[in-house]
């Protein structure tokens, strides 16, 4: 750790701690807290719910005259329109004259005020909300009436949640870090894509902090910064899966259109699957990840979650485009767009899973689909390598981190290094999180040269498309199917693409959804399956409490 980082760890520390300060409220956590200590699943035991640097209710304060303006008469008013609306719904009522994208943008910061003012149904999905979403809107609904008719990108003037590792202007990057909460930087390159095609960055989804990679054992969900997310489907019963949370309760809970996640290894299909979302993790390399607080520079990639097919289609291509700094991206990313369509399934060899066939939602989807003409081949799971894939995201990260931080991450920080954010951590444990952070530990203490690093790596990967590869080629089959994100590592480790879709309900009301994997950019392959899948059995219903 240099003197400067010394320094500069010292004056953060002292401006945490008054912040700290600031982030009490009234809510008292004690009886939630003892009702989830007696949860059968250890997970969600949880230690603290809200932030202890933070108090989310700032965030709302450059809109307070809008939104009181707006008033709770014509929010209700709304509901009916844009509620679980898809883009091309909203986009029809623009067009009509029902809405305008100042008026939804509005509905959904009220939304969002209103829900997590509520002592009984907050669920901590946002981080930060950018001060300028509604002067955006204005300006694109100004631009629109002057041309009415120029051709605009489909995700013009909706409004776009990003999950709180995507860089981008106005607002802070901080993984959910205490360390990074002064990380003001410029656009992520999907940022960029986004705002140049006229979305509006509503603003940051709550994740769990550094993507899940941190500690051990603790929940999924749980930041720092944005304290514990919680999933609307059952607030203080089930799990929100990880590390995308926020971007997956956000928008199950109807807080913007659609929500940018990512993942390393499950981290879009595991919240999708939990939130009952459709989540797109695509080929590492299909999009960038410029701007992108990473863990693995290998697996790594950014994707869509959505309530719909027809909605991830829409936010894949306008994040879609070629980055020459991404150094995954293949020349075959430039132009690379998806179509959205719905063609019968007649003909199509779909792998079952076999450690999946007693489920019975998923042997429902299996019938449903064979009903519309696919064949279904039971696919044995083998065993794969996995030894040393905990090393192989730490030496990335180690690696990938302080790339970022000194190419994307804002000039003064207090971290230059994982090795200067375990110092950080150390010296301020008491309001950066309760769950300690067994990982960084870990990749401390690592020692592996880079090329030990690569090495790992790729043994694991040529393992893992091996036997992918086999399984797809011996069973004649265009892609497998799978529960919620029980493939999910082995598909990365693969770079096989993946997409999670809601497939029902458990007595209880927990989501269930059906996963279908693709070789490496047959994102295409995916949507066509899914597209017809949501058109078959139509499962997706707004959580009950968040109507």
């Amino acid at each position: 750790m240099t003197l400067l980082s010394r320094l500069l760890l010292a004056l953060y520390l002292t401006t945490v701690s008054i912040s700290a300060l600031a982030a009490e409220s009234d809510y008292d956590q004690a009886a939630d807290l003892a009702q989830l200590a007696q949860h059968e699943n250890e997970r969600m035991h949880y230690i603290l719910l809200k932030s202890r640097v933070q108090d989310i209710s700032e965030q709302w304060q450059p809109f307070s005259a809008e939104l009181d303006a707006f008033g709770e008469s014509r929010y209700q008013q709304l509901k009916p329109l844009i509620l679980e609306a898809s883009v091309a719904d909203l986009q029809a009522a623009v067009a009509a004259g029902d809405l305008d994208y100042t008026t939804i943008t509005t509905f959904y910061l009220y939304r969002i005020r209103e829900i997590e003012s509520d002592s009984s149904r907050f669920l901590n999905g946002i981080i930060a909300l950018n001060p300028n979403a509604i002067d955006r809107a204005r300006e694109l609904d100004a631009a629109r009436r002057q041309a009415l008719e120029m051709g605009r990108d489909p995700i013009y003037g909706i409004p776009v949640l990003l999950k709180d590792n995507v860089n981008a202007a106005g607002m802070a990057t901080t993984a959910g870090a205490v360390a990074l909460q002064q990380n003001h930087t410029g656009d992520a390159f999907i940022t960029d894509q986004l705002r140049s095609k006229g979305a509006i960055i509503l603003g940051k989804a709550n994740l769990s902090e550094w993507a899940y990679y941190f500690c051990g054992g603790c929940p999924s969900g749980y930041s720092a910064v944005g304290g514990q997310t919680l999933n609307p489907y059952g607030r203080l019963e089930f799990n929100t899966g990880g590390s995308s949370a926020g971007s997956g309760a956000t928008i199950a809970a109807n807080y913007a259109a659609v929500a940018v996640g990512s993942e390393t290894s499950g981290s879009i299909l595991s919240p999708a699957s939990a939130n009952s979302l459709v989540g797109l993790k695509p080929t590492t390399g299909s999009l960038s990840r410029s701007g992108v607080i990473p863990i693995s520079g290998s697996l790594d990639t950014t994707g869509p979650m959505t309530r719909n097919v027809a909605d991830a289609v829409i936010l894949f291509n306008a994040m879609a485009g070629y980055d020459q700094a991404d150094s995954a991206m293949p020349l075959l990313s430039d132009g690379y767009s998806l179509e959205y369509r719905e063609p019968a399934l007649t003909g199509k060899r779909l792998g079952a899973l076999s450690p999946f066939l007693d489920n019975p939602f998923f042997s429902e989807a299996l019938a449903v689909m064979g009903e519309d003409g696919a064949v279904i081949v039971d696919v044995e799971m083998p065993d794969y390598d996995r030894e040393g894939f905990s090393e192989l995201l730490g030496g990335e990260m180690v690696r990938d981190l302080a790339l970022y931080l000194e190419n994307h991450g804002a000039t003064q920080l207090p971290i230059d290094s994982v090795e200067a954010l375990q110092q950080f951590n150390l010296q301020n444990m008491d309001i950066r999180a309760p769950y300690g952070q067994s990982e960084v530990d870990m990749m401390v203490g690592l020692e592996m040269s880079a090329d030990e690093l690569e090495v790992l790596r790729e043994r694991l990967q040529r393992g893992a498309r091996s036997v992918m590869e086999s399984m797809f080629s011996d069973n004649d089959v265009i892609a497998l199917l799978s529960v919620n994100n029980s493939s999910a590592g082995f598909a990365a480790l693969a770079n096989y693409p993946a997409l999670t879709i809601p497939m029902g309900y458990e007595e209880n009301g927990r989501p269930v959804g059906l996963t279908i994997i693709a070789p490496s950019f047959n994102e295409q392959v995916l949507v066509d399956i899914g597209a017809r899948f949501e058109a078959l059995t139509r499962a997706r219903r707004i959580p009950p409490d968040y109507q």
